[in-house]
C-alpha cells in the first residue's frame, strides 16, 4: 500500500508513519507538511534514507495546485489526513488559522482526492468535537456535535465537509474521533510535555482553574492502531471513537507526574480557566471494538511511565523544540492569566 500522510512531522502523524512502516514492510508514506511551529522534519529525517519507503514533501494542505500535482503524480492507495492546527489556547487567541487549514484545507485534500479518484480517505479528528459531558455518559458516534472551542469547531466543519462528501460523491471518507493523547514527539504546549518541562526546570506548573476537567488519555500508538484499522476494516462514510478507558482529572496526571519525576506539588499554580473549557470527555468506543476489533494495550499507568523516558532519553530534541514563536506565545498567555 502506498499512502499520502499529511502533516506527518507533527505528534500523531510521526508515531503514525514510523509505526506503520514498523508493521508493513510492504508499505509505503509519502509525507506532506508544512512545517508549521509544531512540525518537526527532524522527527523523521532518519527515515529519509530509506527513499523507496519514505519520502517528505514540503508544503501546504490548502495549496491545491500542489496537492493534485501530488496526487495525479504518484499512484497513491489511500490518504490519512493529520494536517491540523491543534491547540485550543491558540484558536482563542486566534481563531483564523484553524478555520483556514482545519476547514479550507481538509475540503481541498478531499476535492483533490476525489477528482484523483483515491480509494480511501481518513480523517482524523478529535472528541472535541462532541462538547463538554457531564458527570456520566460517554460520547458515542451519533452524540450531536457541539463544540466549544474555535479549534473543536474548525475540527468539526470538516467532519461535517466529509459527511457531505460522503454523501453528495460517494467519496470514500472515513473520520476517527480520538481522545487526548499523550507519548514522545509531543510538542510542548500540551498538558503532559509542558508539565514535564516545568518541573525538570522547578518552574510553576500552570493549572487551569481548579483542575478537575476529566479527559480520557490514550497512548498515542493505541490511537494509530485506531486509525490504520479504520484505514484498512473501516465502512466508508463512517466515524470511529477511539479512547483510553482512562479517565483522569487534570490534577490527578500533573500530580502522578510530579511524583514520578520526583518533584513537589507546590509548583503546581492555578490560573484563571480559559473561556469554553469543556468539563468532561469520555469515549464510548464499543463500535471500533466490534467492527474493527480495536482495543487500547496501554494503561495510562505504564503509558506515562513509557511517555517520561522518552522525555528523560531525548532531552536534546525538548530543547530544539523550546524556542522562538512557540515560547513567547507560552509565555504571554500564562503570564496574562496568573
Amino acid at each position: 500500500m502506498k499512502l499520502l500522510v499529511t502533516g506527518g512531522c507533527g505528534f500523531i502523524g510521526t508515531n503514525f508513519i514510523r509505526l506503520m512502516l514498523d508493521k508493513h514492510p510492504d508499505w509505503s508514506i509519502v509525507n506532506l507538511d508544512k512545517l508549521t511551529y509544531a512540525g518537526n522534519r527532524l522527527n523523521l529525517m532518519d527515515l529519509e534514507e530509506n527513499e523507496e519507503r519514505y519520502e517528505f514533501v514540503h508544503g501546504d494542505i490548502c495549496d491545491r495546485s500542489l496537492v493534485m500535482d501530488l496526487l495525479s503524480g504518484n499512484y497513491f492507495d489511500a490518504v490519512v489526513n493529520f494536517a491540523a492546527e491543534s491547540h485550543v489556547d491558540r484558536s482563542i487567541n486566534d481563531p483564523s488559522p484553524f478555520v483556514t487549514t482545519n476547514i479550507q484545507g481538509a475540503q481541498n485534500l478531499m476535492e483533490c482526492a476525489r477528482q484523483s479518484k483515491i480509494g480511501r480517505f481518513v480523517h482524523v479528528s478529535t472528541d472535541e468535537v462532541y462538547g463538554s459531558l457531564g458527570k456520566s455518559g460517554k460520547f458515542v458516534e451519533t452524540t450531536p456535535l457541539a463544540p466549544n472551542s474555535p479549534y473543536s469547531a474548525s475540527k468539526a466543519g470538516a467532519d461535517l465537509m466529509a459527511r457531505a462528501y460522503f454523501e453528495t460523491y460517494d467519496f470514500p471518507v472515513l473520520v476517527t474521533r480520538c481522545s487526548n493523547n499523550y507519548g514522545p514527539y509531543q510538542f510542548p504546549e500540551k498538558l503532559i510535555p509542558l508539565m514535564f518541562i516545568n518541573a525538570k526546570s522547578d518552574k510553576s506548573l500552570p493549572v487551569y482553574g481548579d483542575g478537575m476537567n476529566v479527559r480520557d488519555w490514550i497512548y498515542v500508538d493505541d490511537h494509530c492502531v485506531g486509525v490504520e484499522l479504520t484505514l484498512t476494516k473501516g465502512r466508508e462514510g463512517q466515524a470511529y471513537n477511539f479512547g483510553g478507558d482512562a479517565e483522569e482529572t487534570n490534577i490527578n496526571v500533573i500530580k502522578t507526574l510530579l511524583s514520578a519525576v520526583g518533584k513537589p506539588e507546590s509548583l503546581i499554580t492555578y490560573v484563571t480557566d480559559r473561556p469554553g473549557h469543556d468539563k468532561r470527555y469520555a469515549m464510548d468506543f464499543s463500535l471500533a471494538e466490534r467492527e474493527l476489533g480495536f482495543a487500547p494495550s496501554v494503561d495510562f499507568k505504564t503509558g506515562l511511565e513509557k511517555t517520561i523516558k522518552w522525555y528523560e532519553a531525548n532531552a536534546t530534541w525538548l530543547e530544539q523544540v523550546q524556542s522562538g514563536e512557540y515560547r513567547t506565545f507560552m509565555d504571554t498567555w500564562y503570564e496574562e492569566r496568573t
